[in-house]
């Protein structure tokens, strides 16, 4: 049972489901979350070794696709289903597999495909802090220096202070990294409407990935966000809000 945050109240309207990306939690979608519930439940769900979710000795997408069908089979009704990057991955493993769950799709800067770059430096750095001499999030800091400052800050949410621990299974992230970059073969197809939102300065989804996508998706629509690079919903929150609630309210 993954963990999740609720916000707002249950309405005729879809409720929201919002899956995070790697190295990510529900808390992270807190505010974007909370402004979408003015008019429909949302629900954020930490993935699989991550945040207060247990942990297992897998990362596949078959599992996290898995993992949300769980989730959405107990909201008893079809939901809206926004993915970001690794959690957009999943997002369409389930859509695919089981799209009865899902009213609406929306994914934000990841395509169906596999990637060539890795995210091992950031596991490595998180790996090579000294927990035992952390009292704060700074000593944590002291110790990241290899690190761009954003993505330092953005790993720093997932470390428990008080348990000198991180709330990610680095082990099992970094022996399945080549899963979670990757992408599955699946088979089948989600015929309802889907949104492609991704940044404009981002390279994650480019048009060669079109011919890919639309068998998958025959109903996809494709959006940008200027300015915005991967973390789209962090650099452009209000951009990224509209263009989701626009998509949805259709």
């Amino acid at each position: 049972m993954l963990d999740l945050t609720a916000y707002g109240t249950p309405n005729d309207t879809p409720p929201l489901l919002i899956a995070h990306g790697l190295f990510g939690s529900a808390r992270n979608w807190g505010v974007i979350a909370k402004r979408l519930s003015d008019t429909r439940h949302v629900i954020a769900v930490d993935m699989r070794n991550h945040g207060n979710s247990p942990w297992f000795s897998t990362h596949s997408y078959e599992d996290m696709a898995a993992d949300l069908a769980k989730t959405l089979g107990d909201l008893g009704q079809p939901a809206d289903v926004l993915g970001h990057s690794m959690g957009g991955k999943a997002a369409m493993v389930l859509a695919t597999r089981h799209p009865d769950l899902i009213n609406k799709l929306v994914v934000a800067d990841i395509a169906p495909v596999g990637y060539s770059h890795s995210q091992m430096e950031p596991i490595d750095a998180m790996k090579a802090v000294d927990l035992s001499k952390i009292d704060k999030r700074s000593d944590a800091a002291s110790q990241m220096t290899n690190l761009d400052q954003g993505v330092q800050s953005f790993l720093l949410q997932s470390l428990d202070i008080q348990q000198r621990k991180w709330l990610l299974n680095l082990d099992v992230l970094a022996a399945e990294m080549d899963k979670i970059v990757g992408f599955p073969p699946i088979s089948g197809s989600f015929e309802g409407p889907t949104l492609f939102l991704s940044g404009g300065a981002s390279d994650y989804v480019l048009p060669k990935h079109r011919q890919i996508i639309k068998p998958l998706f025959p109903n996809a629509k494709f959006a940008k966000i200027p300015n915005a690079g991967h973390w789209l919903h962090a650099e452009k929150p209000r951009e990224f809000e509209a263009a989701v609630r626009a998509f949805l309210d259709m």
